[in-house]
């Protein structure tokens, strides 16, 4: 049994130098200082998920900012209701030719802020009691681009189908690897990200990424490419969001709009790597089914054990990102299952449709080249 317990727990054991070192936003130890700071939303239909976030920044007890929110050309009441929290409040138009919808609004906020720190949050995001005065002090610390991937508090059971595209997601990338700082980071998460007005503009912002459906991950690498490193984070005690909570077709098409993009523009090694730990996952259950034919043969017994790693490291990884419980890691197979079925949509939504749809539009996508 060793040498078959052996090959399948190999591609298991990725995961802990992928996602070893998973790190939140380091705890507040002194006063921050730096200058007021701009919190910029960009918000598109998102009536029902701006108020936790709006409640949440009127509680903060930051010393100096502003909310901006740019409303992108809503047909639900996001600007009336914006305004209506006190929020400085901009309405756009149809976009300009060249410019996708997030990427346009982030650009439209950041010009018309007056802080020297820009915090740009997603709208179904909410920060957690001085999330901000965190988040501030950990771009203080670091200096850059930090982006920080917000905690996920889920409360219908499909949502925790998103489990996988988690762990995938967080791997590629390539903060939270044992290397450490000496790996460059790949990309950024979109929900919070925060950098210096002067590097914003200096850089180009999100000028450089108007066309990106994956603007957060294109805009980390344009920035490096400028001189500005990226460091990631995850957003226990800082911030926390609901990603879907309009049913299974609003999660497939949110993860649809962002997979196989994702997946041509990571790294060829962090691919393999997450590619064969997917593997293993498969080949665990696969051996644990043979059970009924085989009896409890060594590779069965092998096959048990290792489901029974994929449970713990998984139950392990996932409460870290959010409630996911260990109901989500008991039943993997699921949620690997629905992983599988919506890459191949977005595989022939991007390269046989050209086109993916989010937030009422038809967004085109262009292949890396």
């Amino acid at each position: 049994m060793s040498i078959e317990l052996f090959w399948l727990l190999l591609p298991w054991s990725l995961a802990f130098i992928f996602l070893g070192r998973l790190r939140p936003c380091p705890p507040l130890t002194r006063p921050v200082g730096g200058g007021k700071v701009s919190v910029i939303i960009p918000a598109r239909n998102e009536q029902s998920r701006l108020p936790p976030l709006l409640a949440s920044l009127r509680a903060q007890d930051h010393d100096d900012y502003e909310v901006i929110v740019v409303d992108d050309n809503s047909t639900d009441a996001t600007a009336a209701l914006a305004r209506a929290a006190g929020a400085r409040t901009l309405s756009l138009g149809e976009l300009p030719h060249g410019w996708l919808g997030k990427p346009h609004a982030c650009w439209v906020g950041a010009q018309a802020a007056s802080g020297d720190l820009l915090v740009f949050l997603d709208a179904d995001t909410e920060l957690e009691p001085a999330g901000l005065r965190r988040i501030a002090a950990t771009h203080a610390a670091r200096g850059g681009l930090v982006s920080v991937q917000p905690y996920h508090r889920m409360v219908a059971a499909y949502e925790r189908l998103s489990s996988i595209f988690f762990v995938i997601m967080m791997a590629s990338i390539r903060s939270f690897t044992l290397a450490g700082d000496a790996l460059r980071a790949n990309g950024s998460f979109g929900p919070c990200m925060v950098c210096s007005r002067a590097d914003y503009f200096r850089t180009g912002g999100h000028r450089l990424v108007r066309a990106e459906i994956v603007d957060d991950v294109a805009l980390a690498r344009e920035m490096a490419r400028r001189g500005v490193p990226t460091s990631n984070f995850i957003g226990t005690g800082t911030i926390a969001f609901r990603m879907y909570p309009d049913g299974v077709r609003d999660l497939a098409d949110g993860w649809t709009k962002n997979l196989a993009r994702g997946a041509m523009t990571t790294g060829p090694l962090m691919l393999l790597m997450t590619t064969y730990w997917i593997y293993g996952a498969v080949a665990a259950v696969d051996a644990s089914l043979g059970w009924a034919s085989q009896g409890l043969s060594a590779w069965v017994i092998a096959g048990l054990i290792a489901y029974a790693a994929y449970v713990a490291q998984l139950w392990w990884l996932l409460r870290r990102l959010g409630n996911f419980g260990l109901a989500t890691a008991l039943t993997y197979p699921v949620s690997l299952a629905f992983f599988v079925a919506v890459f191949f949509r977005s595989l022939y939504r991007t390269l046989v449709c050209n086109s993916v749809r989010w937030k009422g539009r038809s967004i085109a996508v262009r292949t890396p080249g």
